[in-house]
Parts: structure tokens; C-alpha cells; sequence
């Protein structure tokens, strides 16, 4: 098969695309409009709809009438995120894989890009990079290129001290090498998906990083804190089942996830959870990189929960201006 366009005539279309849709309705066809305007077309484009109690499959239907490559949609009952990518890998051929939830969406050089930057490196089972962050308004407020913490510094090759201190790429800006990613699938145990699938392909080829910011990635309006206690304690528990993968002995993993507790507090408590931030404060406080690390949460903590969620209202404020005259 040829590529379309002449500027992607180096490339074929390979890649088989993954959308596990779940109640979605208000974004579902913004994503899929993502992936039809691609520059390099997908190989195939499935969307598993895990049970939605919404109208996303009607929307999925009347969107895919305007695809002209090859599509399909399955609707069933609710099986879960993990175990509805691994149905979408089992159903997938080619050599790249790539997904994107129902509620993120794609730059349109996504594919092309992210190919490109894989068949340079044939070492690497992923190709990452940045993403937009965007409210249910589909406005930007940031990037993960401006982070001003460190669970975005991204390895480009090795990423096991990336992964050792808790940092993994952002799904939607992930394409896979499928054969490797075949022998490594998704833990349908697990709550957090991506983690500890990332940790079992460490072991097998690098991690590609490409700074170029190729998709967005949707924060909606829910308890932002409760997310964080569920990362920090999946991460642990994925740490801990394959500790023999990271090449580290029972002292440098302790070591790392005190980093990682230090870390986390300071973002429970800038969400106003205090008596979560505390607990993990008083594990990791010896692990503050700097004094003002240390001592900036200890005056946080003296602010009323008010003020600490006021603040970080005025942040995002700050942060959307830079992004005020982008239209994804």
C-alpha cells in the first residue's frame, strides 16, 4: 500500500489504531475526526465500546460513514479498559500499534511523525513525546513541556530511571512497536494501564522521545487528588511484582519511591488533601532535593485548603493565556 500525500511517500500506512470508547459522547467525535485527518492514514481504525450508558456508539456510527479507509466498531458489555486494549491488540495486524482514548485527540502529523521517528530508531519499542493539556471546553491550559515538576522529564533511550522514580509517557502520544508490545500486553489486575506495561517493555528496547507536542490529552473535572493516591499506590504495587526488571537492589528501589512519595505529597497538597499530603510527607520529607523544596510544603501546609485550591485556580488561569490564541 502507498502512503497518501507526497510528503508522507517514505511511509506506508502500517499502523493499526485503537479507540476504547467509554462514555465519551461530548469528545468521542472529536477524537475520531483526529484520526480520519491524519496525514498518514492508519492501517485500520477499531473502536471497542466498552459498555458505554451514553450515545457514544450512535455518534461512532454517523462519524465512521466519513471514513474512507478501513474502520470497524464493536459494541459490548463493559469489561474494562486493560482487557479492552488487549482486545483491540489480539484484533490488530501490522507492524505499529497505537490508541487513543475516546476523550484525547491527535495533531494531525501524529502518525507520521511518530512512525518516522521509529523507523530511524529500530531499537526502540515506543515512540513518545509531549501533549496539550485541555479542559472539557477543549481549551489548552498547558503542556507537558512547561511542567514545572519533574513527572514529565522525559528519557529518550534507556528509561528505567524514568520509570524507577514513577514518570511514564502519556498514553496519547505513545506509538508501539506491535510485535514487542504482543509479548507485553496490558495487566487486567491493574488500575493504572499503562504503567506496569511500560515497565515489561523497558526490558525489551529503548523508549524513542520526540519533543514535538502531537496530541492532547483531557483533563475533565473530577477529584484530581483521588486519581493521584490510585497512581501513587498502583505504581508501587507494579514496582514491586517486577523488581527484578529494573536491574536495582531492595535499597535503591526504597530510595526511589520515597522520592516518589516526596513528590506526591507536594501534589496532594496543592490539591488541598492535607492529611493524605501529610502522611506522605512524613515518609520522604529527608528526600527534598533542595531546601526550598523542603520548606515551600511546609508553609503550604500552614494555608487553609481554601486558599491552596484558589491558588492553584489562579495557576491554571496563568498558564491558559500562553495557549489563549491556540486552536486545536
Amino acid at each position: 500500500m502507498s502512503a497518501v500525500g507526497p510528503e508522507v511517500d517514505d511511509l506506508s500506512p502500517d499502523v493499526f489504531v485503537v479507540v476504547p470508547s467509554y462514555n465519551h459522547g461530548a469528545f468521542v467525535e472529536k477524537c475520531l475526526r483526529s484520526i480520519i485527518a491524519q496525514t498518514l492514514r492508519p492501517k485500520k481504525l477499531l473502536i471497542i465500546d466498552d459498555g458505554s450508558r451514553d450515545h457514544s456508539p450512535k455518534i461512532i456510527e454517523t462519524v465512521l460513514k466519513e471514513c474512507s479507509f478501513d474502520s470497524e466498531l464493536i459494541v459490548r458489555n463493559n469489561r474494562g479498559l486493560c482487557s479492552t486494549l488487549n482486545e483491540g491488540l489480539e484484533a490488530s495486524s501490522g507492524k505499529y500499534f497505537a490508541y487513543v482514548g475516546s476523550d484525547d485527540f491527535w495533531m494531525p502529523e501524529f502518525l507520521e511523525q511518530r512512525t518516522r521517528l521509529l523507523n530511524k530508531r529500530a531499537n526502540a519499542v515506543l515512540g513518545y513525546g509531549h501533549s496539550y493539556l485541555v479542559d472539557d471546553q477543549d481549551r489548552v491550559f498547558g503542556c507537558t513541556d512547561r511542567v514545572d515538576d519533574d513527572w514529565t522529564r522525559y528519557a529518550d533511550g534507556d528509561p528505567r530511571k524514568m520509570l524507577l522514580d514513577g514518570v511514564s509517557p502519556v498514553s496519547s502520544t505513545v506509538v508501539y512497536r506491535r510485535d514487542p508490545l504482543r509479548h507485553s500486553p496490558w495487566n487486567e489486575t491493574a488500575k493504572l494501564e499503562d504503567y506496569e506495561m511500560y515497565v515489561r517493555l523497558m526490558a525489551v528496547g529503548e523508549f524513542a522521545f520526540d519533543p514535538q507536542v502531537l496530541s492532547a490529552w483531557r483533563h475533565h473535572s473530577y477529584n484530581t487528588s483521588r486519581n493521584l493516591i490510585l497512581m501513587h499506590t498502583e505504581i508501587f504495587a507494579a514496582q514491586e511484582r517486577n523488581l527484578s526488571l529494573f536491574g536495582v537492589d531492595r535499597d535503591e528501589l526504597d530510595k526511589a519511591q520515597i522520592r516518589s512519595k516526596f513528590r506526591h505529597a507536594r501534589e496532594l497538597l496543592q490539591n488541598g488533601r492535607k492529611r493524605e499530603a501529610l502522611r506522605l510527607f512524613g515518609k520522604s520529607w529527608r528526600e527534598a532535593a533542595s531546601p526550598l523544596t523542603f520548606v515551600k510544603p511546609t508553609l503550604q501546609f500552614l494555608l487553609p485548603s481554601r486558599f491552596l485550591s484558589l491558588y492553584q485556580s489562579q495557576k491554571r488561569i496563568r498558564q491558559a493565556r500562553r495557549y489563549r490564541d491556540l486552536r486545536l
